[in-house]
């Protein structure tokens, strides 16, 4: 569990994004890499940020389990993502309530900034695979796949 907190932690240091940006991110631009140690890493230089996901599982999940990219649509998944992420850092300020080692940190997720399609069909899948791995609902319904 102390592992998960860890990647959590990182999961979600992930995403530090400019301000001074809005460009949309080309799914060519982003650079996504896949180690051994079962770690998802999208980054994008030109707009300051990086997503690092962590977690011994979501690769092969995401690989087997997960619906193949452009299944949703980008305003599917931003709408998604506002939502769970929401609900995400409603939880890390309530660690009295909610599982700390789950909610360790806040996730930066400014729905003005356009992440392009990689970064957030990785985060919604990621949001999906934690949900039904942990046992836990960041609202509305959550697909079991």
């Amino acid at each position: 569990m102390k592992n998960f907190v860890y990647i959590l932690g990182i999961l979600f240091t992930i995403i530090a994004c400019s301000t001074s940006s809005n460009k949309s991110i080309a799914t060519t631009d982003a650079q996504v890499k896949t180690s051994l140690n079962d770690t998802v890493r999208i980054a994008n230089d030109s707009l300051e940020y990086e997503v690092i996901i962590i977690d011994n599982g979501f690769s092969f999940w995401l690989a087997s389990t997960a619906l193949p990219r452009n299944y949703y649509s980008l305003t599917y998944l931003e709408n998604k993502n506002q939502i769970y992420v929401t609900e995400w850092n409603n939880r890390v300020l309530q660690p009295q309530r909610y599982n700390p080692n789950l909610y360790e940190m806040a996730i930066d997720y400014q729905p003005h900034i356009r992440y392009g399609y990689e970064v957030n069909y990785l985060i919604y899948n990621y949001m999906i695979y934690f949900q039904n791995t942990y046992k836990q609902r960041l609202g509305g319904y959550v697909p079991s796949r």
